[in-house]
């Protein structure tokens, strides 16, 4: 079984497409038609990922992602029919891990899950990167500042160590997206940038000015060895 997925869709006709699709392709999925009827699923039962609707009666998928947030890290798939790159950037910030506009292919849609499944498994045993009081625990999927455990998405996880684990070296926007096997945005969409914003908002002292994640103007972002 490729693992348990809640659907967020108030479409039935969309709802029960992607529900048999994605049980053919061994997921066992639930769906609920409402953002609070979603959240409370989410608080009684274990799920793998989430897969969003933008546009719901009862509370705007923003809100059900942020209050998510605030209590899990389970993976975000979010779908969005109004294509404004804003929405979607929105969307990043607020913790999703990746987005799909409407209307969409059910193939990309099986793909992009199963990508962000990917990023959430761990790889093997490794010891815990530590920079200063900064600590990356790849094995556990932790990250720590002086001893207190923050939260990020699976997708900004794996970013933070890509960039851990090439501290020193300058790495390009194109570079980070094949390294935490992402899919290929548009390069309007700044997504990295939307996610490395995020984790400076977790671990630096001053996310503002940043002395752990550093830009690196035309080039992209290195992460510096030195810190503390």
């Amino acid at each position: 079984m490729a693992g348990r997925i809640l659907l967020i869709e108030d479409d039935a006709r969309l709802a029960e497409m992607v529900s048999e699709y994605l049980g053919e392709a061994g997921f066992r999925v639930s769906t609920a038609a409402g953002g609070r009827a979603g959240l409370e699923r989410l608080a009684r039962e274990p799920f793998d990922a989430l897969v969003l609707d933008l546009m719901l009666p009862d509370m705007d998928g923003l809100e059900v992602c942020r209050e998510l947030r605030a209590k899990s890290d389970t993976p975000v798939l979010m779908l969005t029919a109004r294509g404004d790159a804003a929405d979607r950037i929105v969307g990043l910030e607020l913790g999703a891990d990746d987005y799909l506009p409407k209307p969409f292919q059910p193939r990309e849609l099986l793909a992009r899950l199963r990508a962000i499944l990917r990023r959430g498994k761990s790889k093997g045993r490794a010891a815990p990167l530590r920079f200063g009081s900064l600590e990356i625990d790849r094995d556990s999927r932790s990250v720590r500042v002086d001893g207190q455990e923050r939260s990020l998405t699976g997708y900004q996880f794996a970013l933070l160590v890509a960039l851990a684990e090439n501290a020193g070296r300058v790495l390009s926007r194109e570079l980070l997206m094949d390294l935490v096997k992402g899919e290929p945005l548009e390069a309007f969409d700044r997504s990295i940038d939307v996610h490395v914003s995020r984790i400076r908002a977790v671990i630096e002292d001053d996310p503002k000015r940043p002395h752990r994640i550093i830009t690196v103007r035309g080039a992209g972002y290195v992460f510096a060895k030195a810190q503390d």
